[in-house]
């Protein structure tokens, strides 16, 4: 049984306690006038009612000290989840964290905020994007600025393919996540060698059913991300024909708009800490790849050649540089009809009363 097969691995107005009391207080004062009640009836009435206000309050405060981090394996929300950090901090400030996951690509991540199962979320840029032009009420939280010598993303063949360059795939079968980051990549990678997107048949598929679509021959090559480059190349002999990626690509804490909107301390302060775990891990590459290890269950070379490739875990406020960035590359997506409408990347970052870049 291969890796993938075992472990799953795959890409209305609302009115305050306060105010409700106040109505209610004045209208059992009217009834207690009009009807003669004694004074000692109204005071037992109001005091029920200032009951229900604190117990509404109540839930209302604890409601707000939660916030839900949904991960996808290999990210770093699981491993802050591992290193335990986080939830110490958070627990300081009264802050409970839970946990949901892990999902096997960010399309199932982004479902899962939309259905109110979660309220943060690491994804990559294009995904994220795309979820916010389906209409998904989502919003960026913090990113992570791209490195034009990462190695975290190729395009994959199997060690014995003839194909050894991007100018081979013409004719050819790619496996995508369809508007997601390996789609991405093969058109941006065909863009630069001038080959018709037309003319390279490109097959969707999730990371789980691509993986062996490769290796059996179904398809002729792979465009996907860290950690399944690692894991194709160095347990299955695959081999990447593209070194760095001619447009590199933002990594995005996505928010569900509500919860920013509604909670915004609770988001901002889990957002901080997940960047200052990116920090620690970036001083301790062993601890990073040890963490991967036991949360994917892959062998230490897999994991230290995915740290190395992945680089360091910088996660920032976005700034107007990056939201620039950023709205350059949805402007793309809808220019190539991987989106259905534009997305207006300012208005998209989540209302957390910071954009400056840390």
């Amino acid at each position: 049984m291969n890796y993938f097969t075992k472990y799953g691995f795959p890409h209305k107005q609302k009115y305050s306690a306060s105010k409700i009391f106040a109505v209610a207080t004045s209208v059992l004062g009217a009834i207690a006038f009009a009807s003669g009640c004694s004074q000692q009836t109204a005071t037992n009435v109001v005091a029920n009612s200032d009951s229900s206000s604190k117990t509404l309050t109540t839930k209302t405060t604890e409601k707000n000290n939660v916030i839900r981090l949904g991960y996808q394996k290999g990210g770093i929300i699981p491993i802050a989840r591992q290193r335990g950090e986080l939830e110490r901090q958070l627990a300081k400030q009264n802050i409970k964290v839970e946990w949901s996951g892990p999902f096997d690509r960010c399309a199932t991540l982004l479902s899962s905020l939309n259905g109110n199962r979660a309220d943060i979320g690491g994804c990559g840029d294009i995904p994220s994007i795309s979820g916010i032009a389906a209409g998904q009420p989502l919003c960026i939280g913090s990113v992570q600025r791209p490195s034009p010598d990462s190695l975290s993303s190729a395009i994959l063949v199997r060690g014995d393919s003839p194909i050894r360059k991007p100018t081979d795939l013409v004719g050819k079968k790619v496996a995508v996540n369809q508007g997601g980051a390996g789609e991405y990549l093969l058109l941006k990678v065909l863009e630069k060698e001038n080959i018709p997107s037309s003319k390279v048949q490109r097959v969707y598929l999730s990371p789980n059913d691509a993986a062996p679509a490769l290796y059996q021959g179904s398809v002729d090559a792979w465009a996907v991300w860290e950690p399944y480059i690692s894991i194709a190349e160095l347990e299955h002999k695959a081999r990447r024909i593209t070194t760095t990626h001619p447009a590199p690509t933002y990594s995005i804490m996505v928010v569900r708009g509500d919860a920013a909107k509604e909670n915004p301390v609770a988001v901002k302060v889990a957002l901080t800490a997940l960047s200052e775990d990116g920090e620690w891990l970036n001083q301790h590459t062993n601890a990073a790849s040890d963490f991967l290890v036991k949360e994917l269950k892959i062998s230490d070379a897999v994991a230290k050649q995915v740290t190395k490739n992945r680089g360091p875990e910088s996660y920032v406020f976005p700034n107007t540089e990056d939201i620039a960035k950023l709205q350059k590359t949805a402007d793309w997506l809808l220019e190539q009809k991987i989106i259905p409408q534009r997305v207006d990347i300012a208005t998209a970052v989540c209302p957390l009363e910071t954009t400056a870049a840390r």
